[in-house]
């Protein structure tokens, strides 16, 4: 015959069953607190490979600008010399040339790489190391905005010339068509692609 469970067995067993808990509480609690810690770790540590790579991509990305406003130069100091000479042979009596002209203006700021001119005419001409579509649709907003920039020019007949010392599939003829001169390597100078059936649209 088993013995009577008795009050204090109850309690016993309850003290055992709330013991355990307590240690299953405990475990549980370091656990997450282990967790917690590791999941900070991992954040700090993502956290500052973040900031790392901002900081990589921020260096690389001045290199680059450098780099190609470096390539810009060298495109502008190549077309300059040869500017007089090729728009003269087109007609356009251009007698001065200007490098990088520059006008800032209330909401009118701007600069041409090179500004050829005489006493009626100017080119405009925008200098690319790589000439694409986007360029050439910014080089025609700028046209359209010069004698608001420039107004001194407002009786002037604008032309607008892209030169590029390479220039991507078909950009070429894509700025022919919007009536600009494209102006190409060709030996140790630059010339001018455009054909003899070439009319250029005036801004």
């Amino acid at each position: 015959m088993s013995s009577p469970v008795t009050i204090e067995d109850i309690y016993k067993l309850f003290q055992r069953s709330q013991e355990e808990a307590d240690r299953r509480f405990a475990e549980n609690d370091r656990r997450a607190a282990e967790s917690k810690a590791e999941l900070e770790r991992l954040i700090a540590d993502r956290e500052k490979s973040l900031v790392k790579l901002e900081r990589t991509v921020e260096r690389t990305s001045k290199a680059v600008d450098a780099l190609t406003t470096r390539w810009g130069r060298f495109v502008e100091e190549l077309v300059e010399p040869a500017v007089l000479r090729l728009f003269q042979e087109k007609g356009i009596d251009v007698k001065e040339v200007y490098p990088r002209a520059r006008t800032k203006r209330q909401g009118a700021a701007m600069e041409i790489d090179i500004l050829a001119i005489d006493d009626t005419e100017l080119v405009l001409v925008e200098c690319k190391s790589r000439l694409s579509k986007d360029d050439v649709d910014e080089f025609i907003e700028k046209l359209n905005r010069f004698k608001m920039s420039f107004p001194h020019y407002k009786s002037y007949q604008a032309y607008g010339a892209v030169a590029g010392i390479e220039i991507n599939d078909g950009i070429d003829r894509y700025a022919y068509r919007q009536g600009l001169f494209v102006i190409k390597p060709s030996g140790d100078s630059v010339a001018i692609a455009n054909d003899e059936d070439f009319k250029p649209s005036c801004w």
